[in-house]
């Protein structure tokens, strides 16, 4: 099977130096239709849908709004050119060509600047993939158990963590294969910065279910608070051997290699793989791999390693430009 070519623009990535007005007009534009997106997202049904579905519905949202930017690009273009030429004799046929391949750099392009409109700013967006996300997990058919958890919830919106370890406390006392209460104890302790607390809570929602997704990925996120990376790297191992490449396992050892380990050859390695395998699923989360990948590059480059990067880049089926 021959993989397609993932084309990264580390140029955008720097902000390509252009006139203040052309920057401007593309950005209206960009936001303008990044809001009109984040709103089909927002309309997106999220209930009893699996994953998959729910990327697919986020992605034709960003699609539909792709030729639209393009063509708003192109019409402001024609308005420039008109205004130039508006005290000229000569009068010119302008053509407009709108490119409808998918799989151009012109599409690629402007569906890159929505998705990380979106990514920024779309908060719809962040919760219909946190809920994809957790597709796997369980709650509780016990009433009193879903009491205490949906306290939970509401002393979390406040961020009164102690009233909300309380009530997860309470759930998973009154129900022990509650794992989704486990993973939400296991990530408010996290958040208050007990990271052996909140690996017990993860270990025990995998006791329930080994293949809890939440707290697999969770459990090398608290070993990183820890600074043991080794632990962390081993974690997202056994990610991988319970979701093969997932592209998580890539992005999480990608970023210890480069952040904490500073072998930036490695973490290159690793995120080129995310940001492949995100780019396969139309993922948004492509958007934090290529962000990753231009610290990379900027950080090689003061090294004169850009030959490697291209390199690395080009072993795993990406290009560079």
């Amino acid at each position: 099977m021959i993989k397609k070519q993932v084309t990264i623009l580390i140029s955008m990535l720097f902000c390509i130096s252009v006139s203040a007005q052309e920057k401007s007009t593309k950005q209206k534009l960009i936001d303008e239709l990044s809001e009109n997106t984040c709103k089909c997202v927002d309309s997106i049904s999220l209930f009893d849908k699996e994953k998959k579905s729910i990327i697919k519905d986020i992605h034709e949202c960003i699609d539909k709004n792709t030729l639209a930017l393009q063509l708003g690009i192109l019409l402001s273009e024609l308005e420039e050119s008109s205004k130039k030429n508006k005290n000229s004799d000569t009068k010119k046929n302008i053509t407009l060509n709108l490119d409808t391949n998918k799989d151009s750099e012109k599409y690629r392009e402007n569906y890159n600047s929505i998705e990380r409109s979106l990514m920024k700013n779309c908060s719809s967006l962040k919760k219909a993939i946190n809920i994809a996300e957790s597709k796997s997990e369980k709650l509780s058919k016990n009433d009193k158990a879903l009491e205490f958890y949906n306290m939970a919830i509401s002393a979390s919106k406040k961020e009164d963590w102690k009233e909300t370890i309380k009530n997860y406390e309470n759930a998973v006392k009154i129900d022990p294969e509650f794992t989704y209460a486990w993973d939400n104890l296991g990530i408010t302790y996290r958040k208050v910065g007990d990271y052996d607390k909140a690996l017990e809570a993860y270990k025990k929602s995998l006791e329930v279910d080994p293949k809890g997704k939440m707290a697999l990925q969770n459990i090398p996120i608290a070993y990183i608070y820890k600074k043991e990376y080794q632990k962390a790297i081993d974690a997202y191992k056994d990610l991988d051997k319970m979701y093969p490449e997932d592209p998580e396992v890539y992005y999480g050892m990608g970023n210890i290699y480069f952040n904490a380990l500073k072998e930036n050859e490695k973490a290159l390695d690793y995120m080129a793989k995310a940001l492949r395998i995100y780019d396969n699923q139309k993922s948004p989360y492509r958007t934090d791999a290529e962000t990753m990948i231009s610290y990379i590059y900027k950080k090689m480059q003061e090294e004169g390693k850009l030959e490697k990067f291209k390199e690395i880049l080009n072993k795993n089926k990406i290009e560079f430009k």
